[in-house]
């Protein structure tokens, strides 16, 4: 695996991170891990704790719940690098009083940092707007925020698959399809 950007999207517990991690393993690279997660209670702490445990000790890790612009920096040029996840990033944005246009902002920037990397960078996402609308106005606006930047970063992605129950479906760029089907 060479240098670009993919993406990978999907539901809650669907494999993302597995997949993140065999495609890293497989680069034949340095592998960076940017984990965007904060300890804000025991539960989450313990999630932390196991997802330190499952990566290879030869990674490094780069714990960053905010400025993924340096993260990406601080992870090297050339390492291959694995964003988890970007659904935390938002939320931790939002957490911290970011409005809207500077979370879109920031997610242009860093994700047009992945994309121009010399090494691969893949990134973890969750697609949380497949099911119903919420009730409440900021899971609304959370919802709607994470898929502008879930959109931002595809756009940017050499490559992006939609992972279900650990398997791969590559999605494909809207440019490359014709109207009509044909």
């Amino acid at each position: 695996m060479s240098g670009g950007l993919t993406l990978l999207i999907g539901g809650a517990r669907a494999g993302k991170s597995d997949v993140a991690m065999s495609l890293a393993s497989r680069a034949g690279a340095a592998v960076a891990f940017v984990a965007t997660a904060r300890a804000s209670d025991e539960e989450m702490a313990e999630r932390i704790r196991r997802h330190r445990a499952d990566r290879p000790s030869g990674w490094s890790t780069i714990e960053e719940p905010l400025d993924l612009e340096d993260a990406l920096e601080r992870a090297g040029d050339r390492a291959t690098t694995i964003v988890d996840c970007l659904t935390l990033w938002v939320s931790n944005l939002l957490e911290d009083g970011c409005d809207d246009d500077e979370v879109v902002a920031r997610a242009e920037r860093a994700a047009e940092r992945a994309r121009d990397r010399a090494g691969a960078t893949i990134a973890v996402t969750n697609e949380v707007g497949a099911g119903i609308v919420p009730m409440h106005p900021l899971a609304r606006r959370y919802r709607d925020l994470l898929g502008r930047v879930n959109a931002i970063w595809s756009v940017r992605a050499s490559r992006a698959v939609l992972v279900v129950a650990g398997r791969v479906v590559p999605l494909a760029d809207p440019s490359t399809l014709e109207a009509g089907g044909g």
